[in-house]
């Protein structure tokens, strides 16, 4: 069995807002399913770190949805800024079991099991954020987060975080989030949201405060899931 991630999908096989349009993100689609095949076995599984689908409602992620479900391997979904069609847990997981997408399933105040390690994680919120709104809702996924880490405790795994938006940028944190990511000993911490080489370059990579960064972004890695454990 093996943990890879990836985050940014950003498909939209049900709706019309194509990424083919930016550079770099020609034929996309085919590029990471092709590279997905060729790195993920059917005993493995993906964490997809937000922004998944350009959908704005539930139901019309469902061809993105069956294009995720028919990929190798289990599919653990975290929600990104973009996932207007995230719902209630229950609706979405009715929606998923509904139409046979028995390979996904979500991490949302909760957390799971991969060959003992604990995949935790949230969405997250912006850096440096300084409005009321903003702290009200980088507090809620501070929360969010402490739980899916609870959950994991009583799991007995060694967890591991996966975030939508980086918990620091251009040297500046979300010290909501990444106050937790270090008083609790997390060692690594996987995210996606930001795109294009430069702004990469302000996005910290390696040890930040105890915490391994890894950015692991659609464009960023190729488009190609990133190996997170192995295991032979």
């Amino acid at each position: 069995m093996a943990l890879f991630t990836i985050a940014d999908l950003h498909l939209s096989l049900g709706t019309d807002k194509p990424m083919d349009v930016f550079p770099g993100w020609e034929r996309y689609v085919e590029r990471l399913e092709r590279n997905w095949r060729a790195a993920v076995g059917e005993g493995d599984t993906v964490v997809i770190a937000g922004d998944i689908s350009w959908a704005m409602k539930l139901e019309e992620s469902e061809q993105d949805m069956r294009f995720i479900n028919s990929l190798p391997g289990r599919k653990l979904l975290v929600k990104g800024n973009h996932d207007f069609w995230w719902s209630t847990r229950k609706k979405i997981e009715d929606f998923l079991a509904s139409r046979g997408f028995s390979s996904i399933r979500l991490v949302f105040n909760s957390a799971e099991m991969v060959d003992g390690v604990a995949v935790c994680g949230t969405r997250g919120w912006l850096c440096g954020a300084k409005s009321d709104e903003d702290k009200k809702i980088a507090a809620r996924e501070a929360g969010r987060l402490n739980a899916s880490l609870d959950a994991a405790r009583s799991l007995g795994g060694t967890p591991v975080v996966f975030l939508h938006y980086p918990p620091v940028y251009d040297g500046v944190e979300c010290p909501e989030i990444m106050d937790i990511l270090a008083s609790r000993g997390i060692e690594d911490c996987y995210f996606g949201h930001i795109h294009g080489a430069a702004a990469a370059r302000r996005t910290p990579c390696g040890e930040y405060r105890g915490v391994r960064m890894h950015l692991v972004s659609c464009d960023t890695v190729g488009f190609s899931p990133v190996p997170v454990i192995v295991n032979k």
